[in-house]
């Protein structure tokens, strides 16, 4: 079964019109390591997944499927 926060990263992403580039610029990363998280190749570190949390003023728990209310 694929991992919640897979879709959960790409849809927050889209839904904010941004690059995989521009994700991978504000956690310090290349866009081909961001591909790999999103593609569920590599698994989140826990620092992007909190970068990514601040970012896009979500939870964690939401990112990671646990809840449905982003807030």
């Amino acid at each position: 079964m694929q991992a919640v926060y897979i879709k959960r990263i790409r849809d927050l992403r889209e839904d904010h019109d941004k690059t995989q580039q521009e994700i991978a610029d504000i956690l310090g990363t290349s866009q081909t390591m961001y591909a790999r998280y999103e593609r569920g190749a590599n698994e989140l570190p826990l620092h992007h997944l909190l970068t990514l949390c601040k970012y896009y003023r979500v939870s964690s728990d939401y990112i990671l499927g646990l809840r449905d209310d982003p807030k």
